[in-house]
């Protein structure tokens, strides 16, 4: 397999002390460059005639990449590494959120409105008139992202505690992106009537529910029976945004190779949460074919170990990933790492588009295919396409919330995928350009002005 691009992920801050001659510093460079380490910033804390004290900034690959540039400075001769920072777990010290208030207490007459005895006049008034909670609380810009730990990222059941990192960085992007307030609530069960049962109690505080890192298949049952039972927008994201997210790529993808969706093969690999959320989401799009593979094959009709969802999916045909792919127009990937090879990939029909989306590290290095894919997409940021949830979570709710949506609908999911295709223009799609970028400013209004029309057009916007 090829070694993964350096990024920021695995990025380090190295201080160290360099004699002040001509041709140290450059020794060091060198050193970490000839090791496979990106160098960025380079600062100069402290000189003396004799010594100077830097921090270097190097990207690496992986934890294993990163200790062997360190080891190979220290290596270095008069080179004295003083420490080594882990720029990620820095970022990550004492939290990634905090909570602030929205008005200062400066004076008695502040505190008396804000708190005890004025507080209890809109207490009265909520009483009275339920609705008046989005008024005049927090409810109707606050979403609790929900987990019980159990598939985190791609790493596993790691339970909630280690859940949280993840959770606070998924408050922090509805933030950054659509100015919504989100906290995370990392559930201490992995009991499906439990969960349920706790949102239900919680959600008197919020105005949407995002679940996120619940493993299938429970979450498709948590999903649906919260929908049934609570009045707020409740979405799974590793479900729909994924989904919303692929498909507007494909929309565009399928306009570089001029292929209509209605007549191209499709093939699934990862039969989880987000990949039945895509074949679903696809075949409401017009796919008509669509094959799915999970770590035994084929979902074919004559296996006796399908969960329900991958039933619904089921088709005739048997074999392998392999088999599946051969003369297939797209290949999406939402499984393991490198179980697509390139000659799977030479295998498939003219001009394939292959979106290996597995994350860290990808069903199919895009090196390995250059030559042999139409479009190539990944969830990694440091590849063309990248593929990510937060082209549609943030957008997703700031439209739910802003119509007072009841619950969240596939035309909605429909209307997203759209919203974010159509920000890339005829003229700027190419085979590297068929997604906005996270930082585009627009994504987030489209999505959401795109939801809430779909809303209103469903009869379910509440203003």
């Amino acid at each position: 397999m090829v070694d993964l691009t350096p990024n920021s992920s695995f990025s380090l801050t190295i201080r160290l002390e360099v004699p002040n001659r001509v041709g140290m510093l450059a020794s060091v460079t060198s050193s970490i460059a000839s090791n496979g380490g990106n160098i960025g910033q380079i600062d100069l804390i402290e000189q003396t005639r004799a010594i100077s004290t830097r921090d270097i900034t190097v990207d690496a690959a992986s934890t294993e990449h990163a200790e062997m540039i360190v080891q190979a400075v220290k290596n270095l001769p008069e080179i004295n590494v003083v420490n080594v920072y882990d720029r990620t777990f820095n970022l990550h010290r004492g939290g990634k959120i905090s909570i602030t208030s929205r008005i200062h207490l400066k004076s008695v007459s502040d505190l008396a409105m804000a708190y005890t005895p004025g507080v209890g006049r809109v207490c009265k008034a909520i009483a009275q008139n339920p609705e008046d909670v989005y008024n005049f609380t927090i409810k109707g810009n606050t979403v609790a992202i929900v987990t019980d730990g159990s598939a985190v990222l791609g790493l596993g059941n790691l339970g909630p505690e280690a859940a949280l990192p993840v959770m606070e960085g998924k408050a922090m992007l509805f933030k950054e992106f659509a100015g919504i307030d989100a906290f995370p609530i990392c559930l201490a069960t992995q009991d499906t009537d439990e969960i349920v049962n706790t949102v239900k109690n919680l959600a008197p505080v919020f105005g949407g529910v995002n679940l996120e890192d619940i493993a299938a298949p429970r979450c498709f049952e948590i999903e649906e029976r919260l929908r049934r039972e609570l009045d707020i927008p409740v979405f799974h994201d590793d479900q729909h945004g994924t989904a919303i997210v692929t498909l507007a790529a494909l929309f565009n993808a399928l306009k570089v190779v001029h292929k209509p969706m209605d007549k191209i093969r499709i093939v699934i690999n990862g039969a989880g949460a987000a990949g039945v959320a895509i074949a679903r989401l696809l075949k409401k799009a017009g796919a008509e074919t669509i094959l799915m593979c999970d770590s035994k094959g084929i979902l074919s009709t004559t296996r006796t170990d399908l969960t329900e969802e991958k039933q619904e999916f089921a088709v005739k045909a048997q074999g392998s990933l392999a088999g599946a792919i051969q003369g297939a127009d797209v290949f999406i990937g939402v499984s393991a790492p490198g179980v697509l090879t390139p000659e799977m990939v030479r295998s498939m029909a003219k001009d394939p588009i292959v979106f290996a989306m597995a994350n860290p590290i990808p069903e199919i290095q895009p090196e390995l295919v250059t030559q042999d894919v139409a479009v190539m997409a990944t969830g990694r940021s440091d590849y063309p396409n990248q593929i990510n949830n937060v082209l549609a979570f943030p957008g997703v709710f700031r439209g739910a919330l802003d119509c007072r949506a009841e619950t969240i609908t596939t035309s909605m999911y429909l209307e997203a995928a759209s919203a974010i295709a159509s920000l890339v223009k005829p003229s700027e799609l190419n085979k590297e350009h068929i997604i906005p970028s996270v930082f585009d400013e627009r994504v987030s209004t489209a999505v959401a002005a795109a939801v809430q029309r779909a809303a209103r057009e469903d009869g379910i916007a509440r203003s």
